[in-house]
C-alpha cells in the first residue's frame, strides 16, 4: 500500500493489524473489550540518522509496544507514526 507520507529520520509509519474479532474458542469480542492491536505492517520509512541506517523495510511485519507511537488518519484510514527504536521485532 502508498501511503503519501515521507517520515523523517528514523520513523516509520505503520498500518495497525485489524483487532481480534473472536477467541481462540470461539467466543465473539465485544467492541469495549477489544484489545488494541501490537502488530502492524511498515508502509512507509524514513531515510535514517546519519551513523544508523534503519533496519526496517516496507512490507514487514512488525510488533510494537502497546502504547508506542502516534495515531494519525490519512485518507479514512488509521496509521501509527513512531520511531524505529519502538519496535520490538519484525515477525
Amino acid at each position: 500500500m502508498k501511503v503519501n507520507v515521507k517520515p523523517l529520520a528514523d520513523r516509520v509509519v505503520i498500518e495497525p493489524a485489524p483487532a481480534e474479532q473472536k477467541t481462540s474458542g470461539g467466543i465473539i469480542i465485544p467492541d469495549t473489550a477489544k484489545e488494541k492491536p501490537q502488530k502492524g505492517t511498515v508502509v512507509a520509512v524514513g531515510n535514517g540518522k546519519k551513523d544508523e541506517p534503519l533496519t526496517v523495510k516496507v512490507g514487514d511485519k512488525v510488533l510494537y509496544g502497546k502504547y508506542s507511537g502516534t495515531e494519525l488518519s490519512i485518507e479514512g484510514k488509521d496509521y501509527l507514526i513512531m520511531k524505529e527504536s519502538d519496535i520490538f521485532a519484525i515477525i
